[in-house]
């Protein structure tokens, strides 16, 4: 019996095990064991066809309803039809050439079979081209009273195109009998009091259950593993870091805080004075604070980060803040130095009294400027820098760094989060902000060793957004509204944004054609490029051309995102012809009079209608007078992304308009996620949406896309009690036993959790 920690390739043979360590992170017995079914097909049971997701790699269990062989090419070529049929739906199985003869053998009306393959569209109908299949034998079936599927259920593994369910379940089962060996993490008192099973037992009857009940028995037991490993290391985490020393900051009476809230020209919504005095009374304490300050774009999470690094240059120290691009870097020195006014020119002649210097340092800083912010940090004259990743480099040293800000948490490394913070002789305290509204369930996982504060009121004067989907593809006419839409905004005054995914560039010579393909959009026609048709009327590119004997991709040729320099091009020549159009996005110089900031700074103003750009302008981009925005290839985007975007209009007294523009079907999971960007303004309801389409990323390393994650049963929306109470029953263990020593098999439970990387990741923070 091989032990949990052999390789597969020693069990399993190096063929399979390679496809598995490769597509599916499995490398050890261990982990396949881990690796749990995503759902069980029962004998009888037909899973509904109805609900299928395009371009997604499914696995169905269906009976074969109809079977038809098509010749073409004068009889060369063979293409067999399969139909099948679960009671809620039908689906087309499309086999070409040689792949013709099995199937056409297997696939008999009446046969019953597992069937795993990616589903496209084919003259505006779902299908699966060259599927993997499996038969299922009946109910009086000799190889089903002999046992070849003993179970009742069928458990269905997340598999890929290059390992199907089926497989992966045959290779359980050579590995099913180490799950014996399972050493159990949980202390007995805690498991029996819980009334869980035992994790061997758990193992066996998630694998092969024999009822519904074995399945939730072992769920409830492997749910609980999950969060309370992964508690425990975060709590581990906290206790570790309550030993640092820091230095207590408390603002000086009547210093420099007190001189900016008294120019304030409005008062502060209850919840920034609510989360300042938490932020205070962490900055009050001797062990570093580390606070994740979250809320909706506009609740005013700047006006909170800006009043605690006067706290802290109040109480002698200095404050970083980290911004992820250079136009956001500027935009966040340019309104606080115009909050602060004349208490932003600490060491310069007639210097307001209590004022600090507030500085700005980025990659693209010319050498004497750069030279000067460098000195100032050095001796302490500057107590505020607002930079990029330039601030990290090892040439910044600081007179005393008291406090580092991270604005848009997400789109640094931790790594780079890490640099900054090691630049503090001890140990800086931290504030994390995000406009990326995060559930209190997905922020207590992946941020457990974190504080939550949370915005969520809107200052005063902010205005509503209507959202509204525009399917180019389906309905043209939309897309040339939205244009006129943009017009009359620009007509009353108003300015725009138009968004793309791409930058464009005149090398790529098969993109830029098929953008500006869909620039000309704008004049009504659709923005998806229009492939020749065969002789059976299928367009080519969104389905199956039948007269390829091959059998292509059924996904088809997908054109390249739209880019900002073609669409810009086409607007400007075409539906927007006569209105100033400006472009911004990364591959700007910064400074100069073409660059980002001087093209913002032109757009801030007035002096350009409709900006087109890249998700540069995603976060801390404030013009109150832009009212509109569309947003291209919109099904590129992101939930949390769109509405981050959506967020820079509306800023003002005027009404906001967010369009978003997409050729994707109706049906498909795409439009799904745009149509609920659209429902709702509410940044947390979306999150949850994100989550449930995403998963939660790898909550303890670095890959935060869903793909790889160290939740395998855990799903932190539906289980946020078994969460809350796996964190208080690790702190108590925690605090009871820091070492862990009397829990051998939980501290070899974290050891299998946090491999090197994700040890690193949360050590750092």
């Amino acid at each position: 019996m091989p032990t949990l920690d052999e390789p597969l390739k020693k069990v399993l043979g190096p063929p399979t095990a390679k496809v598995m360590a490769e597509h599916l992170g499995l490398h050890t017995v261990g982990d396949l064991l881990h690796h749990y079914p995503r759902r069980y097909a029962e004998r009888g049971e037909l899973t509904r066809l109805a609900e299928l997701p395009l371009d997604e790699h499914v696995t169905v269990v269906a009976r074969v309803a109809d079977a038809r062989v098509h010749t073409f090419n004068a009889g060369r070529g063979k293409r067999l039809e399969v139909t099948i049929t679960d009671g809620s739906g039908r689906l087309q199985l499309v086999f070409f050439g040689r792949g013709v003869h099995k199937p056409q053998h297997d696939l008999l009306p009446g046969t019953r079979a597992m069937f795993a393959g990616k589903v496209s569209v084919f003259n505006r109908k779902l299908q699966l081209a060259h599927p993997a299949y499996e038969l299922l034998a009946e109910e009086s079936d000799a190889r089903e009273a002999a046992g070849t599927w003993a179970s009742s259920l069928l458990p269905i593994y997340p598999a890929t195109a290059k390992l199907e369910s089926w497989k992966i379940a045959k290779a359980v089962d050579a590995v099913l009998p180490s799950a014996n060996e399972a050493l159990d993490p949980l202390p007995d008192a805690m498991r029996e009091g819980r009334g869980l099973l035992p994790l061997p037992e758990a193992l066996l009857k998630i694998h092969r259950p024999r009822s519904r009940a074995d399945v939730e028995s072992a769920r409830d037991r492997l749910k609980w593993d999950e969060a309370f490993v992964l508690q425990t290391a975060l709590a581990r985490r906290r206790h570790a870091d309550a030993q640092l020393p820091a230095v207590a900051r408390r603002p000086a009476p009547d210093g420099l805080l007190t001189a900016f809230d008294a120019r304030l020209p409005f008062t502060l919504t209850e919840g920034q004075q609510k989360v300042s005095r938490e932020i205070f009374d962490d900055l009050a304490t001797d062990h570093p604070m580390h606070r994740l300050l979250q809320g909706e774009v506009g609740s005013g999470k700047t006006m909170v980060a800006l009043r605690a690094m006067l706290a802290v240059v109040d109480a002698g120290g200095q404050a970083a803040m980290l911004a992820p691009t250079e136009v956001l870097a500027q935009q966040h020195h340019r309104s606080i130095t115009e909050m602060m006014g004349d208490l932003a020119s600490g060491g310069t002649l007639g210097a307001a009294e209590h004022a600090t210097g507030v500085v700005l340092l980025t990659g693209s800083m010319g050498a004497a400027a750069r030279r000067k912010v460098l000195l100032d940090l050095v001796t302490g004259e500057a107590g505020i820098v607002i930079g990029t990743h330039a601030l990290i480099e090892d040439v910044v040293k600081f007179h005393d760094l008291g406090l580092v800000v991270v604005d848009e948490q997400h789109r640094f490394g931790v790594e780079q989060r890490d640099a900054l913070r090691s630049k503090g002789a001890q140990p800086p305290h931290l504030l994390v902000m995000t406009a990326t509204p995060i559930p209190r369930t997905v922020a207590m996982t992946v941020f457990g060793d974190l504080e939550t504060s949370v915005l969520d009121q809107l200052p005063a004067g902010r205005s509503p957004i209507a959202t509204h989907v525009v399917p180019a593809q389906d309905k043209p006419h939309f897309l040339a509204r939205a244009w006129e839409r943009v017009r009359e905004e620009v007509a009353g005054g108003h300015q725009a944004y138009v968004v793309c995914p791409r930058i464009g560039d005149e090398e790529e010579a098969a993109g830029t054609k098929a953008a500006k393909k869909g620039a000309k959009a704008g004049k009504g026609a659709s923005s998806r490029t229009r492939a020749a048709e065969d002789a059976d009327g299928a367009t080519l590119g969104t389905g199956f051309n039948a007269d390829d004997e091959a059998g292509a991709d059924a996904a088809g040729d997908k054109r390249p995102p739209l880019a900002v320099l073609d669409v810009a091009r086409g607007l400007a020549e075409g539906p927007l012809a006569g209105l100033r159009v400006g472009i911004l996005h990364g591959r700007m110089a910064p400074d100069g009079p073409d660059g980002k900031d001087a093209v913002m700074r032109r757009f801030a103003a007035g002096e350009l209608d409709v900006l087109v750009a890249t998700t540069v302008i995603e976060v801390g981009v404030n013009v109150p007078n832009a009212t509109a925005m569309v947003i291209m290839d919109a099904d590129r985007f992101g939930v949390s992304q769109l509405h981050q975007l959506r967020g820079r209009v509306g800023r003002g007294s005027a009404p906001g308009l967010c369009l978003l523009v997409t050729d994707m079907p109706e049906a498909s999971p795409a439009r799904a996620r745009l149509g609920a960007v659209a429902a709702t303004l509410d940044g947390f309801e979306l999150s949850r949406v994100d989550l449930e389409q995403r998963r939660e990323g790898d909550v303890l390393g670095q890959a935060q896309s869903g793909v790889r994650s160290s939740l395998r049963m855990l799903a932190v929306i539906e289980d946020e009690q078994i969460i809350a109470e796996a964190r208080e029953e690790a702190t108590a263990v925690v605090a009871a036993d820091p070492a862990l020593e009397a829990h051998p098999a939980l501290r070899t439970a974290l050891d299998a959790l946090l491999d090197e990387e994700r040890e690193s990741y949360l050590e750092k923070g």
